[in-house]
């Protein structure tokens, strides 16, 4: 064509058409990143009449067996698999695994569009039967989320020039594996690989011993005591950001432990571990923890207290949210695209969907033209007003509300009376021991809505796999009561996703803390809100130990804070109950007699130069020297005479020492400390004024 110019008969889509018979028919086999750069609108019909009839036919009933609004998703996967044909050969049968993964991972090199339905072909694949029984439930599993390392990647994370120690290391974690899980096995790995020996090699090259110099490692201790991390500077030059690390001492336990565990196994060991003892480079003063602990404790008391008055604010906003958000929905369902939608003073239009989610409600703001997702923002109105209520309502931590399951929901009925009590199940988590909690009214009518939501017009749950971020591995399938649905594919929320429920459930109430920023939530702070109202209205402590599922009482505790109304009713009922227990002469109503005697005893506490302070009918010990008692209250106004006083008895002082009165020296110098001392008391008293500082300000390189 080059050479002799086209026909005058040619048309381009000849040669298309030419070229899509010579792909069907399994003639040429194109790449797979050039495939996807192009569109194929005949590619999957020609490939069903001509290569899979049959395979092509089952994936047309399992898209009408599905809903309505899912056949764009259906025709998207029928291409992709079309597609996997025409690069790899056979027919949808002879698709396998490995097949899909490697044309996702094409998909994202190209950066073709199409979130959801770049992998919905998977799920169609697998829910014909063509993959193995053993296959993952979602193409999600291979490289979406990173799976675990071994011990030994682990390590080698690190750039580590000492082999011996490294493999010092390994061995050291292999041992220590089988009582860690995952997330902690790793949290130990970056200390010791990471943070103690890289840096140990950073400030010593060379060094092959676990013995270290005092000086080295003092320079390592100051060296971790702060976080560096480098930053773009606004001339574009990189700068280096320094920050305390606040965990510090947990990283200096690990090494201590590090060291000491190597110690102890020696013992049973001598041959592997004796040759590694030394003495540990950190004492047991520099990873002291209680007054770390203290403050924790007034920092996280301090955050309850600023929470707990505004969490039916809290509720009450995404309770309204929810119900809003429902009923705008089902307006705007019976509203044509281009109607204004009903209730809304004529500020949203209902809008035509995007070709690519044409399931899906959208609407325009007449004012701004803004487009809205109303289906979503139903979605995240109604999960984030169930997340809220659930962990307020039970206690549990985040990682056990994502966990819970139809499965969870149980019921016990009481030997005496026949009642059927709901029982909540809490599968096994940070403790690795379940527990079971009672459900409320309130909780029961949450879980309800849950449940009827996800079962929809069928009456099961869909059963979801989720991903532990934690132990890095993917869970089979369950019915999850917090999933969503995303395109076609039911997905387990993580704890991202409900982080952000609460982020912006928070933004709705417009709640700010003392410095006026958006205050936060975190699902966390609900525990110890729990934790606080259940103890403070009454419920023992070591009950609430029992439902938090925690093994220390001092941890339940620890959750709860104490306020000062607190303290004071309490000592109030003390005091209540002490005069109920002690004799009641105590009590009774003085004589004249006495009274008077104790007015007299008020009366007598005032001397020459200031006030007497013993207690009601207790003798002077000091025979009225009021000079030397520690019970006197100098009067400033007397400063004059206790001067006179303070000198005179430096005159008698140096007379007797003249004189060789050596028995009269001792005494006067007790009297003299004593004058010198109340003119010291009465010039605190005047430097206890108040200073103006006037106002503070902040330079522009402080960092919050």
């Amino acid at each position: 064509m080059r050479q002799s110019g086209p026909s005058p008969s040619y048309e381009r889509v000849d040669l298309t058409s030419g070229l899509l018979m010579f792909v069907c028919g399994d003639v040429i086999r194109p790449d797979l990143a050039w495939m996807l750069t192009r569109s194929h609108k005949h590619l999957a019909p020609v490939m069903a009449e001509v290569r899979d009839p049959e395979g092509f036919a089952r994936l047309v009933q399992l898209a009408e067996s599905g809903p309505a609004s899912a056949r764009g998703e259906a025709t998207i996967a029928a291409t992709r698999i079309a597609m996997l044909l025409a690069c790899k050969g056979g027919s949808t049968a002879d698709i396998t695994v490995g097949d899909c993964v490697e044309l996702v991972d094409t998909l994202r090199r190209v950066h073709v569009r199409g979130g959801q339905r770049k992998v919905d072909f998977y799920l169609r694949l697998r829910a014909l039967g063509v993959f193995p029984e053993d296959a993952p439930a979602t193409i999600r599993a291979f490289g979406l989320a990173a799976g675990r390392l071994s011990i030994e990647e682990l390590v080698d994370r690190y750039p580590i020039q000492c082999r011996p120690v490294r493999d010092l290391i390994v061995d050291y974690l292999r041992e220590r594996q089988p009582s860690l899980d995952y997330t902690s096995l790793d949290a130990v790995s970056r200390t010791l690989a990471g943070l103690f020996w890289t840096r140990i090699e950073a400030l010593s090259p060379g060094i092959d011993s676990l013995r270290l110099p005092p000086a080295l490692s003092r320079a390592w201790k100051t060296d971790i005591a702060t976080k560096k991390r480098t930053t773009i500077g606004p001339d574009g030059t990189a700068v280096e950001i320094a920050s305390p690390r606040l965990n510090a001492k947990d990283e200096l336990i690990r090494v201590r432990a590090f060291y000491l565990d190597i110690a102890h196994w020696a013992a049973e060991e001598p041959a592997r571990w004796a040759p590694w003892v030394v003495p540990c480079p950190i004492s047991d003063e520099e990873i002291s923890k209680a007054k770390d602990r203290k403050h924790r404790k007034a920092r996280m008391d301090q955050r309850t207290r600023e929470r707990l008055p505004v969490l039916p604010v809290l509720t009450d906003t995404a309770d309204r949210r929810r119900r809003a958000a429902a009923e705008l929905l089902a307006a705007a369902e019976y509203t044509r695209p281009g109607d204004l939608i009903p209730d809304t003073a004529g500020a949203l239009r209902r809008a035509v969907a995007p070709k690519a989610a044409g399931h899906l409600i959208w609407a325009e703001e007449t004012s701004t033209g803004r487009r809205r997702n109303l289906t979503y923002e139903e979605s995240e109105a109604f999960w984030a007003f169930a997340a809220i209520e659930v962990l307020r309502l039970t206690g549990i931590r985040n990682e056990e509300l994502l966990e819970l399951t139809h499965h969870s929901i149980t019921e016990y009925r009481l030997p005496s009376t026949g009642e059927v009590v709901p029982l909540l199940q809490v599968a096994p988590s940070k403790t690795d021991s379940e527990r079971l909690l009672l459900v409320s009214p309130e909780l029961a009518d949450i879980l309800s809505t849950i449940i009827r939501r996800l079962r929809g017009r069928s009456r099961a749950i869909p059963l979801v796999t989720s991903y532990d971020v934690h132990e890095r591995v993917w869970n089979p399938p369950m019915p999850l009561l917090f999933q969503r649905d995303i395109g076609t594919e039911h997905r387990a929320f993580t704890p991202t996703a409900l982080r952000k429920l609460l982020i912006n459930a928070l933004t709705a109430t417009g709640l700010t803390d003392p410095g006026g920023e958006l205050l936060v939530f975190s699902p966390h702070d609900l525990r110890r809100i729990f934790v606080t109202e259940a103890i403070t209205n009454g419920l023992p402590p070591h009950i609430a130990q029992v439902i938090c599922g925690h093994k220390s009482l001092d941890t339940t505790m620890g959750y709860k804070a104490i306020y000062p109304a607190e303290t004071i009713e309490a000592h109030r009922a003390f005091i209540a109950r002490r005069r109920a227990t002690r004799p009641s002469e105590e009590y009774r109503t003085p004589t004249e007699e006495e009274w008077d005697a104790f007015l007299a005893h008020f009366e007598k506490r005032k001397v020459s130069i200031g006030t007497c302070g013993r207690a009601f009918s207790s003798p002077c010990v000091h025979e009225h020297a009021c000079v030397r008692c520690s019970l006197l209250r100098p009067d400033p106004a007397q400063r004059g005479r206790l001067e006179e006083i303070r000198d005179n008895l430096l005159a008698r002082v140096a007379e007797a020492e003249r004189e060789g009165w050596l028995g009269e020296v001792e005494g006067l110098k007790v009297s003299l400390a004593g004058a010198e001392d109340k003119l010291a008391q009465i010039d605190r008293q005047f430097q206890k004024a108040t200073i103006i500082l006037g106002m503070p300000t902040t330079r522009s390189g402080d960092v919050e």
